[in-house]
């Protein structure tokens, strides 16, 4: 045994830890939030149990939530967590659209920083493949620096404060760390809203009716949890205020909503679901939804929206539901990583 595997054995630090580093190598780091690893009870319940214990998600005090999680949430929600997976699992690859949509995106950035010999790996902040393992990766590619690229253009303590935690835990264990930069939320950014608007006109071109209403639908948040600083709302709006006058369309014309909801609290409001059903109520039949808090299509977008929100829509009296994809692995999603990648990268290499 060498003494570096020794001193690895006694102190359990990974390998990794003791890998040869090329100063001035930067690595790229894609992290998103997560997904279960199969569609079975136990997967889910696993998945469910590490993303709904950490504290930036729920802030409720851990001794009055956690015997709820442990005897309620965890006993309930996965079973119909499981089939909501199972519906939009992809079967031929066998895991998550997320996860297969997380790494076409790390693949193409990849191919684009290849010829400037930058390195791309991706993980997830809840589940596999880990954040740690991610940067295991690109230290074992020997990179003393490492660029960490949350995939949520707004920002939020919930998702992008979190991610940032979960990489600089994983730094902790390490004698030798990389220096690490984070890419700031990106809500209106330019290289963004263009992406977004491409996928709304192209969308909008592919259907055979016209839409009456187009909905931005973003992911909810406690109301409380804004009000202690958060600042997601505001990204919200700024995204929607940059989208809007690229679509040259009015806050009438592109309404905003929010769906996701957990708990008994107050969250941001309006609410997707009962929003859409007033719609259908009061007399529109075709509308299309666009989910610009996502980057990569997930349950919350393929299951809440493109089935459940559909259900209750056309149950409510509407006639024509569709949805716009996320930007995915596509070649502007890839040319917007590419720009913030190469942006934040400047004076660092």
């Amino acid at each position: 045994m060498s003494f570096i595997d020794a001193r690895n054995r006694l102190t359990g630090n990974p390998g990794t830890a003791a890998a040869t580093v090329r100063p001035g190598t930067a690595g790229v780091l894609l992290v998103n939030l997560g997904t279960p690893d199969a569609t079975d009870i136990r997967s889910v319940r696993r998945y469910l149990s590490e993303f709904l214990s950490d504290r930036r998600v729920i802030e409720a005090n851990p001794l009055v939530w956690q015997p709820v999680l442990r005897s309620i949430v965890l006993n309930t929600r996965p079973r119909k967590s499981a089939a909501n997976y199972r519906r939009i699992w992809n079967t031929e690859r066998n895991e998550s659209p997320l996860r297969t949509y997380t790494r076409g995106q790390a693949e193409g950035l990849a191919a684009r920083l290849a010829p400037d010999g930058i390195p791309v790996e991706w993980g997830m902040r809840y589940g596999t493949p880990t954040t740690a393992a991610g940067i295991d990766r690109l230290i074992a590619q020997g990179c003393d620096r490492i660029l960490l690229l949350p995939l949520y253009p707004q920002y939020s303590a919930t998702t992008t404060a979190t991610a940032n935690d979960q990489a600089f835990r994983a730094l902790m264990r390490l004698r030798r760390q990389p220096a690490l930069r984070t890419v700031p939320s990106f809500p209106d950014d330019p290289a963004y809203i263009q992406a977004l608007a491409s996928s709304v006109r192209r969308r909008l071109a592919e259907l055979d009716w016209t839409p009456e209403l187009l909905i931005a639908s973003f992911h909810g948040l406690p109301v409380e949890y804004v009000q202690r600083g958060d600042p997601y709302i505001t990204e919200c709006g700024r995204t929607m205020t940059a989208l809007r006058e690229e679509l040259r369309m009015t806050p009438q014309e592109l309404p905003v909503t929010f769906q996701s909801r957990f708990g008994p609290t107050r969250w941001l409001a309006p609410y997707t679901e009962p929003k859409i059903k007033k719609w259908a109520a009061a007399g529109i039949r075709r509308v299309v939804v666009l989910t610009p808090g996502f980057l990569a299509d997930c349950i919350e977008t393929l299951d809440e929206i493109g089935n459940e929100l559909r259900e209750a829509f056309l149950h409510a009296g509407g006639e024509h539901f569709a949805t716009v994809p996320c930007l995915n692995d596509s070649a502007d999603a890839v040319g917007l990583l590419e720009t913030l990648v190469r942006r934040e990268l400047a004076g660092w290499r």
